[in-house]
């Protein structure tokens, strides 16, 4: 009987009509925008273009107007020509998703970069993600140790909280990322390079993706020379990746560098479509991606996991003020880490700034003594910071002022507390005792 039923199914699938082909033909291009006969098609359906030679080059519908469809190529300048075809494939609106990506360095597609057979999944989830109700997530009122000392001391990051770490270039941002990655008490981490050089791809992987630690990563890599709907892509599908995780209960870490470039990704698809620019260059489809990609993130509903989410944020020429992205992500995070290049010159690493960071649920979620004895550190780090070289010249006696004098006496067990290895874990526990040692507070001080 079983039999006879697969047969009947068979002959029936074959009588069947394919599937109808979604076409249309190419009318004009700049060498980015395409813009083709219109066909059923929304906004992140991707598409497959032939060239002048017959091959085939990937283009994402962006929109349209006027009955005609407006498509991005992933392949700047490529030779197509007028009337070229132009078919419409699957995969755009969702991704892979699974266990099965652990471990595993894939591409803005899904594509494997490692070297390996492409991973085997069986679900899918939504690039846009998910709508969630906010009133339904969970609070954050757990601590999360990111294995690095002066964070879990003095700006404790939280299970589902969003952090941006704000930096110019050269001050160890990526040293501090593969830190966290490798150290944190994360169940998973899902790394973004987005715009990255290809060297500096390649080197971050090699670091990250190996030994014992590798086993919990997934890595989404675009490098700068690739087009900028790829770079958008590859922050949705590393977003994605990870809510799948943190609806399967995992807490998770996620971890994106860096949204600016993904904002910059933004302006040129903005500008191509004659978006008007506005503050530096910005048109205001960039202020309003980066709120609906950062708000994906955070705790889930009850029963699931959390996504605490990393964004680092390029300060051009180390204005940490008034760059608009870094404006509209501090605005919008729960929290923020300044890099110092003055730190960096004097040569402690990881160079944060501690009187310019904050965590803003840092009370929520570690004990009153615990608050206070990080309260005191950056007063203190802020008092020896601003009179250091009033120091050097010679102008200060010791007397003048209590605070200060404490501050110095306490300033190598504060380099200390601050300096780290890059092979140098620190848990949780240690680095808040660290703290206290260093402020003289224990555990029974709670006022």
């Amino acid at each position: 009987m079983n039999a006879m039923l697969s047969t009947l199914s068979g002959r029936i699938a074959r009588l069947a009509p394919p599937a109808p082909r979604i076409e249309g033909r190419v009318l004009r291009f700049d060498g980015l925008l395409l813009e083709t006969t219109g066909f059923p098609a929304s906004p992140g359906t991707l598409a497959m273009v032939t060239t002048q030679s017959g091959t085939e080059v990937e283009a994402e519908v962006i929109g349209f107007a006027n009955g005609q469809n407006l498509l991005f190529s992933n392949e700047p300048s490529a030779a197509i020509e007028a009337g070229a075809r132009v078919r419409v494939i699957p995969g755009g609106q969702e991704a892979d998703v699974g266990p099965e990506l652990l471990g595993r360095v894939i591409d803005a597609g899904g594509a494997p970069l490692d070297g390996r057979p492409a991973p085997v999944t069986t679900q899918r989830w939504p690039m846009a993600g998910q709508l969630m109700n906010p009133l339904a997530r969970t609070p954050v009122d757990r601590p999360l140790d990111v294995g690095v000392r002066i964070i879990n001391a003095a700006l404790t990051v939280g299970q589902g909280q969003r952090i941006g770490i704000v930096a110019g270039s050269g001050v160890g941002k990526s040293v501090l990322m593969e830190m966290m990655a490798r150290f944190t008490g994360a169940e998973v981490v899902v790394v973004g390079l987005i715009g990255e050089r290809a060297r500096e791809v390649g080197a971050f992987a090699a670091k990250l993706m190996q030994g014992e630690a590798a086993r919990k990563i997934c890595m989404v890599a675009v490098p700068a020379d690739r087009s900028p709907l790829l770079r958008i892509r590859a922050a949705r599908r590393a977003t994605a990746i990870a809510e799948y995780f943190r609806a399967a209960g995992k807490q998770v870490l996620l971890i994106i560098d860096s949204l600016t470039r993904v904002a910059h990704a933004q302006r040129e698809i903005g500008l191509a479509l004659g978006e008007q620019p506005t503050a530096k260059g910005y048109p205001p489809s960039v202020i309003s991606m980066i709120p609906s990609l950062i708000e994906r993130t955070g705790p889930g509903l009850p029963g699931q996991g959390a996504i605490t989410a990393i964004y680092t944020v390029l300060a051009d020429g180390d204005d940490t003020t008034n760059d608009p992205v870094v404006d509209t992500a501090r605005a919008i995070l729960d929290g923020h880490f300044v890099l110092s290049r003055r730190q960096t010159q004097m040569g402690i690493y990881p160079a944060i700034d501690l009187p310019q960071s904050v965590s803003r649920v840092m009370s929520d979620i570690v004990p009153a003594d615990h608050q206070k004895a990080a309260q005191k550190l950056r007063r203190m780090v802020s008092l020896y910071l601003e009179n250091r070289d009033l120091m050097l010249m010679g102008s200060y006696a010791p007397g003048q002022d209590l605070e200060l004098d404490e501050a110095i006496q306490c300033w190598p067990a504060i380099l200390d507390l601050i300096r780290q290895g890059a092979h140098d874990p620190a848990d949780l526990a240690s680095s808040a005792e660290a703290l206290r040692k260093v402020t003289h507070i224990s555990e029974s001080d709670r006022t």
